[in-house]
């Protein structure tokens, strides 16, 4: 991997665990993802106007189809992650978020295109469920007292889903397609309002009361999240998706020291344990 993927990685990284404690913070839930949404959507508009004076936008063919199927996996993971970060602590869903989703690959991969994996591979697979069992505290997620412990692994897992899905959708339409990032991403915000917007119409004192909490919060991850994804897909443009996955996994880590030290969320020390296992884990998933 080049200086400069590994640069735009790192950035990209803690660029989504900062944004991502901003939606937590928000405590938001569909207004919230529109209002972001709303606001990444008017952030690009002038950039995309500059990027077309500068370089003509083509959109080759079945462009369409494949943005609008990213927009849509998109919104169900902005959903089921507020959700989540509602039901649960943010040490907690951000790692199993980012950590299960690829584990959920590699077994996708085996199960529908019959891949076999190395021994490595499987090692790293396993060392990541072992993580999320520790993490999670292990048999003690079956106490009473753990409930919101249970919705939070649901919610972390099947944001997993969602992250597993858009990262190989679009890992091709920007290495297949040759889509320029912004555009692509442009696209997919576009998706997610339109998609939300009849939902969100009817609830406008809900969205006007999250733009006066929480204005510091929306305009962050409005910033933040658009600006991560595309430093990621550039880096996947000239880098294989094997080192770009892994690699931006350090995020983990770094989400999961937010959860810790700047919300004061219990079990620190086993949930930045849990985390470089994870970390260690999707590493060895990609070297496999």
């Amino acid at each position: 991997m080049s200086a400069l993927a590994l640069a735009l990685i790192l950035a990209a990284a803690f660029a989504h665990a900062t944004w991502n404690l901003a939606a937590k913070r928000s405590g938001g839930g569909l207004p919230f993802v529109w209002l972001t949404g709303l606001l990444s959507f008017g952030c690009y508009v002038p950039a995309i106007v500059a990027y077309a004076a500068w370089k003509p936008i083509v959109l080759p063919p079945g462009t369409l189809l494949v943005i609008v199927g990213s927009g849509l996996i998109k919104t169900a993971y902005a959903l089921l992650l507020q959700r989540g970060y509602r039901h649960g602590d943010f040490s907690l869903v951000y790692p199993l978020a980012r950590g299960t989703g690829p584990l959920l690959s590699t077994c996708a991969a085996i199960a529908i295109f019959g891949e076999r994996p190395s021994a490595l591979a499987l090692a790293g697979g396993a060392l990541i469920v072992v993580s999320v069992f520790y993490l999670t505290g292990g048999a003690k997620l079956l106490h009473a007292d753990r409930a919101h412990l249970r919705q939070g692994l649901l919610y972390g897992f099947a944001c997993g889903c969602c992250i597993a899905a858009y990262t190989v959708w679009d890992q091709r339409a920007v290495s297949q397609l040759h889509l320029a990032p912004p555009v692509y991403d442009f696209g997919t915000q576009l998706v997610m309002c339109t998609v939300l917007a009849p939902f969100a119409l009817r609830r406008l004192p809900e969205v006007a009361q999250g733009w006066r909490e929480h204005r510091g919060q929306a305009l962050t991850v409005a910033f933040l999240a658009p600006t991560a994804y595309i430093l990621v897909l550039f880096a996947m443009q000239f880098t294989p998706v094997s080192y770009v996955a892994p690699a931006r996994e350090i995020s983990i880590l770094i989400g999961t020291f937010f959860g810790a030290r700047l919300l004061n969320e219990a079990d620190a020390s086993r949930r930045l344990v849990a985390a470089g296992g994870m970390v260690a884990g999707v590493i060895a998933l990609a070297l496999g």
